[in-house]
């Protein structure tokens, strides 16, 4: 088995050469993928992001969003993280088949001590009930692809700060995640393994997988990418995963409304719909005053990408105080997208 650790710690990076390597690399035998990433959430290939993230607390902590090209729910990553893929020829791997997958994975930890890690549920893994790896799967020219989150120092507090259903009523065909309890596994780990990084957590397991005393033992087995490769992820990272229409396009069509009553103001109802990440429909209610018609504040929102940059971008040639009375551009953008 060959492996390759990643050198950025962008998930739309990572994920971009996750696709690449799979499209190309050489799987005679199987290709062992690692990496670790800033603060970001990756929503599955089916999932609306409305449904699964509060947006504001992403803009307010510079989370980075993307989605994946496999299934599943929407997942956290931090630098307390370590993500790995695994990429075989499709007749050497049985789709859905993640205990056999996860494997390597489940030894190596074990051997570090976590000697109760098991495979549960429909794809994760467990220890002592708590989920603390979440895995997809996917095939595609020939090859299987299996990746997975590995949570060992991430900060937990977060998890339902950001992954939150929303409460309004959203009607969506979209997968919804299931919650789960997590834990990291960090703590259930021999001593000599709970002081180390991420990396050298990384670094470990790998030594572990591969029965080595120094990575140097295995460099022959470390994949190195060109200049060609390279410049292919990052064309995949511009086209795909930083790429608004492939994040929010995505999103399955969905309709809903916000309503609020504003002191000094009124009720403010507004009724929305949205087609491949973009406003199709927008109406607004309500009982509050103002000097021009709100029919103008649709017309300029319908189109745009239901993003709070984008609709940020098309209220500042407006003041929406003269179509609402005493509401703000700021408070509109927070009643569209909380």
């Amino acid at each position: 088995m060959r492996y390759y650790v990643m050198e950025s710690d962008d998930i739309r990076w990572n994920l971009a050469a996750e696709e690449y390597l799979m499209n190309t690399a050489d799987v005679s035998e199987p290709l062992f993928l690692l990496y670790i990433q800033k603060p970001c959430v990756i929503i599955g290939r089916n999932q609306n992001a409305y449904e699964e993230i509060d947006f504001s607390y992403l803009r307010e902590h510079d989370i980075t969003l993307t989605r994946r090209i496999s299934g599943g729910g929407a997942v956290y990553d931090d630098l307390g993280n370590m993500s790995f893929s695994f990429v075989t020829k499709k007749d050497d791997t049985t789709f859905g088949d993640y205990r056999g997958v996860t494997t390597p994975i489940l030894q190596a930890l074990q051997a570090m001590g976590a000697t109760n890690v098991t495979v549960g549920g429909r794809n994760d893994l467990y220890i002592d009930g708590m989920k603390f790896s979440g895995n997809a799967m996917y095939t595609r020219h020939g090859r299987t692809y299996s990746h997975g989150t590995l949570m060992y120092d991430v900060d937990l507090s977060v998890l339902d700060k950001i992954l939150t259903v929303s409460k309004e009523k959203i009607a969506s065909k979209a997968t919804k995640s299931v919650r789960k309890s997590v834990t990291n596994v960090k703590p259930f780990l021999a001593k000599q393994y709970q002081q180390l990084s991420t990396t050298e957590f990384r670094d470990e397991l790998l030594r572990q997988i591969y029965q080595v005393d120094s990575l140097k033992a295995i460099e022959d087995k470390k994949l190195q990418l060109t200049s060609a490769d390279k410049q292919a992820i990052q064309q995949l990272f511009d086209e795909r995963y930083a790429n608004d229409t492939w994040i929010y396009g995505e999103a399955p069509d969905f309709e809903f409304n916000r309503r609020t009553r504003v002191p000094g103001v009124g009720i403010v109802d507004i009724h929305l719909s949205t087609e491949k990440g973009k406003i199709t429909a927008i109406q607004f209610f309500g009982d509050y005053f103002g000097t021009k018609d709100t029919v103008e504040l649709e017309q300029l929102l319908l189109g745009k990408v239901f993003k709070y940059e984008e609709l940020e971008k098309s209220l500042s040639a407006v003041d929406v105080s003269d179509y609402i009375l005493n509401f703000s551009n700021k408070e509109l953008l927070d009643l569209l997208m909380k």
